[in-house]
């Protein structure tokens, strides 16, 4: 064997054994005469030393070691007099009684550290050197980890793990696909799957009440920094059940992972927040909960005051920032440039400090007294020492930079505490979505959809208003401000998913284009179901209604 213990195994109980390890040369240093090299593989670094009076053919060889050489060592494990309490092998070392260098390396491009001096593209051109790196190398177990306990939770719920087909016909899913070329069929060509939406609906009318697969999405779409071409996801369907239960059995799973892989404990049950309280509260359909600082809409409080800038718009929203009145002009002048930049769109920003003496100050005094803004200050729950901020326009839209600001500030201020988690349901959303330059509904999620039972009458009529009004039997999991997962019970009725197609112009004929297949498939008794996907590096940073409608249709 070429080792009897990994680099990451050995501890003071091992001390006087002798062992053979096998690695690579993380570095390599002289003290006093002595030569001590930290090894390292997959599971940790252990320290060598040669010690100033070993045969000269040890010592030459190593100091002849370089950064990522592959040796073999055997040696004795000794305590060390001087312990390393941040190393998991931080009280031994082997004292080295042979090196066997199995392969050299040339200097490589970067330090294969926890923190590197390469790049993000000098390390994308060396994946692989990368891959070395011990939080590359946590990532990946971590994704090991879930996906075993994703399996275990699973079987034990009765669901089965299905493969489906990787070169397929193009689907109308939302996103561009990748296509692949057919060699034995000249200008045709095969997609590659956007989901398995599709797939799991057919398993479902096939009798296969409960499924699941770890798969591989593909979709053409512009990078950003949470969404990526290809993604991994978690994709589950369930025949007779409804939403409350598809939202069960999935909490269940998340919460195991939380406690298995993390070890942290996440309320039961989590808390559920409608799409519509999201965007008023928060300014986003995936809300970051752990800290407060809601919205507060204060339009009927400012305007007819004579600022036009309020008087003008049909929303004005303000957020109370704790602590913050004492931020000096020239930091609001900063972030009243921030939120102009076109990621977040806003025109301007209005302020109000409300000092530790009682005292207001604000940017817009010429129009109110300190009595009407400490009006203001009072609905939003502000007190003395804190400070508010202001933007109108269009609701939903000043919703959405207000939520973008939000986050920057809890961001700045410390709140969005990584070690804390927050997840939650959000539900409720809208079924359909106007789009005032085409004069059409689309679907929020996809056609297949179902609306809320209880919306059932104003899903049939044919009043815009009334369409507008009603809920999609859909559900998303959300956790620190990222959507991890989503999806719905689905409409397997011919009736109603005939009634869906007219809200969103589809024709018969286009229809049976686009979905035939699955049409035709529903006439043969589809049973009730839904389901779940979840993943990461899917979903838009900042969503509108066409972002959203152009990148979750397949989920």
């Amino acid at each position: 064997m070429y080792r009897t213990h990994t680099c990451g195994e050995l501890r003071i109980g091992n001390a006087g054994q002798k062992v053979t390890l096998a690695g690579w040369v993380q570095r390599s240093r002289r003290l006093g005469g002595m030569t001590f090299i930290d090894l390292r593989d997959r599971y940790g670094i252990t320290q060598l030393v040669v010690e100033a009076d070993a045969e000269p053919a040890l010592v030459e060889a190593a100091t002849s070691l370089g950064r990522e050489y592959v040796i073999q060592v055997t040696g004795e494990v000794l305590e060390r007099q001087s312990k390393n309490p941040k190393m998991p092998t931080g009280e031994i070392e082997i004292k080295v009684a042979s090196i066997n260098i199995l392969n050299k390396s040339v200097t490589p491009p970067f330090t294969i550290e926890d923190e590197t001096d390469g790049g993000e593209d000098i390390r994308a051109k060396y994946r692989y050197l990368d891959l070395r790196r011990a939080p590359l190398r946590r990532a990946l177990e971590l994704r090991h980890r879930v996906a075993h306990e994703v399996r275990n939770y699973l079987d034990s719920k009765g669901f089965m793990e299905i493969e489906t087909p990787y070169l397929i016909k193009s689907t109308p899913e939302g996103a561009r696909d990748f296509v692949v070329p057919s060699r034995m069929n000249p200008g045709q060509f095969y997609a590659l799957p956007q989901s398995p939406q599709t797939f799991k609906q057919l398993l479902m009318v096939a009798g296969y009440d409960r499924y699941f697969q770890i798969v591989r999405c593909f979709r053409d779409e512009d990078l950003r920094a949470d969404r990526q071409p290809e993604f991994t996801q978690i994709d589950c369907e369930m025949s007779f059940v409804e939403q409350e239960d598809v939202l069960q059995t999935f909490e269940g799973m998340m919460r195991t992972l939380f406690k298995n892989v993390l070890n942290v404990e996440v309320p039961d049950p989590l808390p559920r927040m409608s799409w519509y309280d999201a965007m008023d509260f928060y300014g986003s359909d995936k809300p970051d909960i752990r800290f407060d600082m809601k919205l507060h809409e204060v339009t009927a409080l400012v305007q007819g005051h004579g600022f036009g800038v309020f008087d003008s718009v049909p929303y004005v929203g303000a957020i109370a920032v704790p602590g913050a009145a004492e931020w000096s002009r020239k930091e609001l002048d900063a972030l009243t440039e921030w939120v102009k930049r076109p990621q977040v769109g806003a025109k301007g920003l209005v302020y109000v400090k409300l000092g530790g003496d009682g005292s207001v100050k604000s940017s817009v005094d010429k129009f109110y007294s300190p009595e009407d803004l400490k009006a203001v200050a009072d609905a939003c729950g502000a007190a003395a020492g804190d400070l508010l901020l202001i933007l109108c326009g269009e609701k939903r839209k000043t919703q959405t930079q207000l939520g973008v600001l939000r986050l920057e500030l809890g961001g700045r201020l410390g709140f969005r505490d990584p070690k804390v988690f927050a997840p939650l349901w959000i539900v409720d959303f809208p079924l359909l979505e106007w789009d005032d330059e085409t004069q059409r509904f689309y679907a929020m999620h996809h056609p297949f959809t179902a609306p809320k039972p209880e919306h059932l009458d104003l899903f049939y009529s044919d009043r815009k208003e009334d369409l507008e009004k009603v809920c999609a039997n859909a559900y998303d999991f959300v956790l620190n401000g990222n959507e991890l997962g989503g999806g719905s019970i689905r409409i397997h009725d011919a009736a109603m998913q005939k009634r869906m197609f007219e809200v969103l112009g589809i024709g018969e004929e286009e229809a049976d284009y686009k979905f035939g297949f699955i049409i035709n498939a529903f006439k043969f008794g589809a049973p009730p179901h839904g389901g779940l996907a979840s993943s990461a590096g899917r979903t838009p940073s900042v969503t509108t209604s066409h972002s959203r409608r152009t990148t979750r249709a397949a989920t």
